[in-house]
């Protein structure tokens, strides 16, 4: 597996180094302006990052976004591959992200060789992958989608042509009902939208009759069947902004609620609940690694820093451009700039 983060030198900062007088944010502004920095933060990153951020959106939104800006410095308070996304569409840029551990459940359950032996199986097959993967994995596949644009893009493709579709099989699962495709998965799923609880959401939605369900598609399909509206995190996001109803519940990290809440503060979001009815299990243990202090450490130290050997980093990028060139049709969403 190629190492695609550098880690800070033995030498750099640590957060021990860092006064404890600090006023964090204002340090954080210091460093934007002086290493001409853009800061983005993915929905699921806690809500002081995201008020911190220049954009906060979902993943190949903010690194479009990134690429279009001058910056010289791309901060990426999300997880690992969300980075390895910016430097593939930005390679002249510095890419840090603050904790090198801030993986992901399916790119970890999708590893390269694993992936390539698959496709080895099923050699006559398209391999159609989510995002949510490594840069080897994405050099390895067809077109790369996003929760956005997954249907959109299966439908656009041959219908006598079998696909391959990782690594989540609740997403892929979901995109062969709306498309009537016949997909062959990877066993993959995401560790937070596994946690919700159908027993204990239709509880919930007893107790709040008028409540609409807005819910991710990596959710299991046992959640999917109870939902008014499935889509990505920008979709859900447009679909309770923009819903005349006054209560949802949320079924993906909560942590999208920040925005929800600072757009229309006179609506209720009400986090789908977990197996025990009140848990915040759904918090993603990845995403919540990232704070202002390891934000303000990567700045400092230009690390932990994402570096992508160019022949991966063409080959990753050919699917993600595929992607872009069919669903050129339909616009994609940009990152919101933040209000704050």
């Amino acid at each position: 597996m190629t190492e695609t983060v550098i880690l800070p030198s033995p030498g750099a900062l640590t957060e021990a180094d860092i006064d404890p007088t600090l006023d964090m944010v204002e340090a954080i502004n210091r460093l934007r302006r002086e290493k001409n920095a853009v800061i983005l933060a993915h929905y699921y990153q806690e809500g002081e990052i995201q008020d911190l951020a220049d954009f906060v959106g979902d993943s190949l939104d903010l690194s479009r976004k990134a690429a279009a800006t001058s910056a010289d410095m791309i901060v990426f308070c999300g997880v690992r591959f969300m980075g390895e996304v910016a430097k593939i569409l930005s390679p002249g840029k510095v890419v840090v992200i603050p904790d090198a551990e801030a993986g992901c459940s399916l790119e970890e359950s999708c590893r390269a060789d694993a992936f390539k032996a698959f496709r080895d199986k099923n050699p006559d097959h398209l391999a159609v992958t989510y995002i949510n993967c490594s840069a080897e994995v994405k050099a390895l596949s067809d077109v790369i989608v996003t929760s956005s644009n997954a249907e959109l893009i299966v439908n656009s493709l041959p219908k006598d042509k079998p696909i391959l579709f990782a690594p989540d099989r609740h997403l892929g699962a979901w995109v062969a009902r709306r498309t009537g495709r016949d997909l062959t998965l990877w066993p993959g799923s995401c560790i937070i939208h596994e946690q919700f609880s159908e027993k204990e959401l239709i509880k919930l939605k007893v107790r709040h009759p008028n409540a609409k369900v807005a819910a991710h598609p990596e959710c299991p399909d046992a959640i999917l069947t109870h939902a008014d509206h499935v889509g990505s995190t920008r979709g859900i996001l447009d679909y309770v902004l923009n819903h005349p109803g006054s209560e949802f519940i949320i079924a993906t990290e909560p942590h999208i609620i920040h925005q929800m809440q600072k757009a229309a503060p006179d609506k209720t979001f009400i986090p789908a609940p977990g197996a025990d009815g009140g848990c915040s299990c759904a918090d993603c243990p990845f995403m919540a690694k990232n704070t202002l202090e390891k934000i303000y450490l990567a700045m400092m130290n230009a690390a932990p820093a994402i570096t992508i050997p160019e022949e991966l980093r063409v080959q990753a990028l050919k699917p993600l451009e595929r992607m872009l060139e069919l669903s050129a049709s339909v616009p994609m969403s940009s990152g919101a700039p933040n209000a704050a």
